[in-house]
């Protein structure tokens, strides 16, 4: 995502579903208009960055929603702002787009009315204490949750990074720390987000966990979840997996995407023991014979397949 801004109070959100070779033109319809900001999601530039494996954010795997089909462009206009004449405006500019020759695919346009409240702490009333393996429970901060013997609870406020435990792919990833992390385990988590799976391998009783992300945000989140657990055992480090990384991991987890995932299997393989574990998840179904493929290319053994709702956990013995 770029362009990305923060507003206080409510605002508009004006949205165009276009294609990747479209997102200038249609920018630039809202650049000559008076927004707040202007936020574009493209699935090529996920997909296609030469900066480093983990260039991308977590706000990237909202593109899947769409399946990586389909780009979209989204502005921000003040509450008191004319939005019919600027939904008006838009589409007619679309209009001379295409008659220009343009392909803007499906080129539809969305408006929804936001509130930052809403956006930053209504969704706190849905997130509950979970039991999202035999022992892991993840609870927010805010709630309270009497122990069971034999739990582990994880404390978290996810904030803006992703990860609270709800979704498939951090459910499947804590179910594989669960049944592989052993006492003297070393385990890195790559893209780490809220820190929830590196904190879980903590609390499981990993002799070192260490998270690892290339966006700041994630990396303050992780490092103050770290701090609502008291734990001793963990790391949480800002930058690019192999060059901020010394030693090798018993266990390498990484719920990104799955072309993220081939594009990381090498640099992974570098900083892995001799028949180390890769937890992969982040992996829609006609994604998994490709990320499975490049394991099996890359050295590794793929010793598990998983499935929970559109979503898939791998797992892969470094042989």
């Amino acid at each position: 995502m770029k362009g990305w801004l923060t507003m206080d109070g409510t605002w508009i959100e004006v949205r165009v579903i276009t294609k990747s070779e479209a997102l200038e033109p249609v920018s630039g319809i809202f650049y000559s208009l008076d927004c707040k900001g202007v936020a574009i999601e493209d699935p090529e530039d996920i997909l296609g960055r030469e900066q480093g494996p983990l260039t991308w954010d977590f706000a990237d795997i909202n593109v899947l929603e769409h399946k990586g089909k389909v780009a979209v462009v989204k502005a921000y206009f003040a509450e008191e702002d004319n939005i019919e004449e600027i939904l008006g405006y838009v589409n007619e500019k679309l209009v001379e787009l295409k008659e220009m020759g343009i392909d803007l695919g499906e080129a539809k346009v969305e408006h929804e009315k936001m509130y930052e409240e809403d956006w930053a702490n209504t969704w706190k009333q849905y997130y509950k204490p979970s039991k999202v393996g035999e022992k892991i429970v993840v609870k927010p901060i805010w709630e309270e949750y009497e122990q069971k013997e034999g739990e582990l609870v994880v404390n978290l406020d996810p904030g803006m990074a992703f990860g609270t435990g709800t979704h498939e792919t951090t459910r499947m990833c804590i179910q594989a720390l669960e049944k592989y992390v052993k006492e003297e385990s070393t385990v890195f988590d790559v893209g780490c987000g809220s820190g929830i799976l590196a904190i879980a391998a903590a609390k499981l009783g990993a002799k070192l966990a260490v998270g690892v992300d290339l966006d700041p945000v994630a990396v303050e989140s992780s490092i103050e979840n770290v701090g609502y657990n008291n734990l001793n055992n963990i790391e949480i480090l800002h930058g690019n997996l192999v060059e901020v990384i010394d030693g090798k991991s018993d266990i390498v987890v990484a719920n990104i995407l799955a072309e993220i995932i081939c594009i990381l299997t090498d640099d992974v393989k570098r900083v892995m023991k001799d028949g180390g574990v890769f937890i992969t998840s982040g992996i829609i179904h006609d994604r998994v014979d490709m990320v499975c493929e490049k394991l099996e290319a890359t050295g590794f053994e793929v010793i598990e397949k998983n499935r929970d709702g559109e979503w898939n956990c791998i797992v892969a013995k470094l042989k």
